[in-house]
């Protein structure tokens, strides 16, 4: 790949500074080169893989289904065209030839240079044993490895994750919410025993297994074993074997230190590096996990920023060498709150505070000697944790707060801070707001100065916020304190009980495997001990989306049309609407309607526009005998009240039609039998026409279906309500089975993606069609992965609900009926 021709003359009279690493340290350090001295080098980039530069540190949300890769790419194409930088993808370096001064690549490329920097990273370590080179066993360093996880989850059963430090526990998450069964295979007897004690090691154990995985600890392995030339298992020293359809190493890493070493360059640990990132050759410098500094190596990304600063300082004249860093740990998996600063091990001179509290979860410690802060471990509650790191780094004197330490800053400062707007304003211009991209308070604020006047904004400038999301109550916060009130508005919250929207809210519901009510609010700090009529329905239809078959639908949180499963009128009286498949009926069923109108006093019956006929006027206390009497008949509930399929409205089609193309009334029959039942964000209509005629009015409806000599053209997001909208056309099939198989795949790529009470018509003009196109065409798996996810919460979503009713005792029933008061009867479409 050249570089744009605007900078072809201005590259020959420019220093030539070779990358060998196209990752995060070797970008960022060519960030911070640039920021310094645009016009300095002409800079040519090799990368082993063959893509862009992406955040390392966010492939466990990709793992876990919460982000794609195009969410995670820190430098596009347009990056390095725009700084005139040439990027080689997918051809390693293989040797460097300092003698000459260049670089020569696997396909056999030379590249001559006056800089080189070396940012190779690390290697994962595979541990020794047999069996490791069988197919199934993987690693997690890259997205390479990320696919090879999904392919096996697509299969799932068994899988092993072998270390339970942070990269695996982040690996075990991932394919437990892919659906796989996971066991965390771990050495040591406390799980991330770099940065945690054995009392936060507990609780994080209790908690994963809590969560669905099995977690054994003071595990050695002894072999990987084989099955059918595959991995299909691990084996004990105890003698204990654990099934497994892929094994994941995440026991550690080394530097990578090979092409230095093969140089010629000093390497012990790790690529020996001065203040300023130069090797042992003045023209080679290095950065990132590949180095040694003052003895340490460090495989966390904090430190990689400062190495990158201090290279770029020293490149361009400014004398600010490297010192080394404190390193702090933030665990983003599964939605556990932890944080691990400094030295916790304990010695002769130092004190421990500990905090705990069982009942909600908590345990704080902070390790304390000579009046300051060293090392700092929480649990549960992680909201001090950049005050305790600045104070760690800083080695300030806590004497005069020691008391009140463990309670926190806004304790601490004896209510001065109680305010979290106040505790963010007292933190130090260089305190660490967001670890991920390494970004200081003083770097926000600049942001927010330069005209970042919304949380979008300071994310897309200075990328505080932009990867795990963590800090982002700090740079809210600072937004606040800058800006005042001209803070820009972000996305619209869920409700005012939550700070989070809908897509967060949806998003940490899976991300954090919760599955009630209560547990989500406690996990996300509602501020209403119970919610709101706007949150409690919208929570207990993403926890039904979430978990088909786990989650126990809340009928106190439902309206009151779907807890009566019958629609209230002005009168106070119901109206009660059975299903009729794709408008069909019988005698014996009109029968039955009319014998019920009688018998229950129907003031009016009505044939609706969904093909179907309406019984008004029926008491409250008769709706479990009309619903057992349309039973016994063979008549289910229509859901007329529900956020949910309601009807499928056909033509005659081919069968009587002289224009039909195809049968529009079998199809539709076929697709109401398939969908009936299924819960959704809003009502969802459906309609199938036999030509192109229409006579359906399939283009107005959520999903419709126009039959042609051909095959099927499928529209989504119509609407024939207030705000008329035709539909879009989706795609043209040319067999039933197609048809319906992209019905249900559709259908769940609604009911998972859209804000509870967004018809299909907005929820399409927010994500555009294109969006949608990509999602259920672009991959030929697509569709028939979302349509396997709907069946699945059709196994558990067809039931009737007045099948349900009136097959109890009539008293229960009745009992029933009574206890439903007609609640948030205004917020009623």
């Amino acid at each position: 790949m050249n570089a744009p021709a605007s900078f072809d003359g201005a590259r020959g009279t420019r220093e030539r500074l070779v990358v060998i690493g196209n990752g995060m340290a070797g970008c960022r350090a060519v960030e911070e080169i640039l920021a310094r001295d645009a016009g300095r080098f002409a800079i040519t980039i090799f990368g082993a893989e063959p893509r862009v530069n992406y955040n390392r540190i966010m492939l466990s949300p990709v793992l876990a289904g919460e982000k794609t890769f195009d969410e995670i790419v820190i430098n596009t194409q347009d990056w390095y065209d725009a700084n005139g930088i040439t990027l080689i993808s997918g051809d390693p370096v293989t040797h460097i030839d300092r003698e000459n001064a260049m670089v020569v690549s696997a396909s056999g490329r030379v590249e001559p240079y006056d800089r080189l920097l070396i940012a190779t990273g690390s290697d994962p370590f595979i541990i020794p044993v047999p069996g490791k080179d069988l197919p199934g066993v993987v690693t997690f360093r890259d997205l390479d490895d990320v696919d090879k996880m999904l392919a096996a989850a697509e299969q799932g059963g068994d899988a092993v994750v072998i270390g339970g430090g942070l990269l695996g526990l982040e690996a075990a998450h991932g394919l437990s919410l892919r659906g796989m069964k996971v066991t965390v295979v771990h050495l040591m007897p406390t799980l991330m025993e770099r940065q945690l004690d054995e009392a936060a090691g507990y609780l994080l154990k209790a908690e994963l297994e809590r969560r669905g995985q099995t977690i054994l600890t003071g595990a050695d392995t002894e072999c990987l074993l084989e099955r059918d030339g595959h991995v299909g298992g691990v084996r004990l020293k105890d003698g204990r074997e654990i099934p497994a359809n892929i094994v994941v190493m995440a026991v550690g890493i080394r530097p990578a230190v090979g092409l230095a070493k093969a140089a010629g360059l000093e390497v012990e640990r790790g690529v020996v590096v001065d203040d300023h990132m130069v090797t042992s050759d003045p023209a080679v410098m290095a950065v990132g996990e590949c180095v040694q500094h003052r003895g340490a190596c460090y495989g966390l990304v904090a430190p990689l920023w400062d190495m990158c600063r201090s290279l770029a300082d020293g490149l361009t004249g400014t004398p600010n060498g490297y010192e080394g860093s404190v390193t702090s740990t933030k665990l983003k998996v599964s939605g556990i709150d932890l944080f691990s600063a400094g030295d916790f091990s304990g010695s002769d001179g130092s004190e421990d505070i500990v905090m705990r509290d069982a009942a909600r979860g908590l345990y704080k410690r902070v390790v304390v000697q000579d009046n300051k802060v060293i090392g700092a471990v929480l649990y549960g509650d992680t909201a001090d944790g950049n005050w305790y790191f600045d104070l760690l780094k800083k080695g300030e004197d806590i004497s005069d707060i020691r008391e009140a330490l463990i309670f926190g800053q806004a304790f601490a400062s004896g209510g001065a801070l109680a305010d979290p707007n106040a505790a963010v304003a007292a933190l130090s211009d260089d305190a660490e707001i967001c670890g991920c991209n390494g970004v200081s308070k003083g770097q926000v604020v600049a942001c927010i100065d330069g005209g970042a006047h919304s949380l979008d904004a300071v994310r897309s400038t200075c990328k505080a916020s932009a990867s795990c999301g963590s800090c982002t109550g700090l740079v809210e916060s600072l937004l606040a304190l800058t800006l005042g009130g001209a803070v820009e508005s972000g996305p619209k919250t869920l409700c005012k009980c939550t700070s989070f929207t809908h897509d967060d809210v949806r998003r940490l519901i899976l991300e954090k495997a919760l599955k009630s009510i209560p547990e989500t609010m406690q996990e996300l700090h509602w501020t209403t001990p119970e919610g709101c009529a706007s949150c409690r329905p919208a929570l207990n239809y993403y926890l039904l989306c979430a978990w088909p078959g786990e989650y126990e639908d809340d009928q106190k949180s439902r309206f009151v049309n779907e807890r009566l499963h019958a629609n209230i009128q002005k009168d106070g009286t119901y109206s009660v609407v059975p299903r009729m498949w794709g408008g069909l009926t019988t005698p014996n069923e009109l029968r039955a309607i009319a014998d019920a109108a009688e018998k229950y006093g129907a003031r009016t019956v009505k044939v609706t526009g969904g093909q179907r006929i309406d019984l008004f006027g029926i008491h409250k206390e008769d709706l479990p005998a009309i619903w057992a009497d349309l039973n016994a008949a063979g008549m289910v509930s229509g859901h007329a009240y529900g956020k949910a399929l309601r009807t499928v409205k056909t033509c005659v089609g081919s069968e009587w039609c002289r224009f039909g193309t195809q049968d529009s009334t079998g199809l539709g029959v076929r697709i109401e039998r398939m969908t009936w039942g299924s819960w959704m964000p809003h009502k969802f209509k459906i309609a199938v026409s036999g030509c192109p005629r229409n006579c359906a009015e399939a283009t107005i409806k959520d999903f419709g279906v126009v039959c042609v000599d051909s095959g099927y053209e499928l529209h989504i997001g119509g609407n024939g309500g207030i705000h008329v909208r035709a539909t879009d056309l989706l795609c043209k099939v040319e067999t039933e089975e197609q048809a319906l198989e992209m019905c249900a795949a559709f259908i769940q790529l609604y009911r998972e993606d859209a804000h509870y009470l967004e018809r299909t018509a907005p929820w399409v003009e927010r994500k555009g069609l294109e969006w949608i196109k990509a999602q259920l065409l672009d991959n030929p798996e697509a569709v028939r992965k979302f349509a396997a996810r709907f069946r699945l919460s059709q196994k558990y979503s067809q039931v009737d609900p007045w099948a349900e009713r009136a097959g109890g005792e009539r008293a229960d029933l009745h009992q029933h009926i009574a206890e439903v008061r007609p609640l948030h009867v205004e917020t009623i479409a």
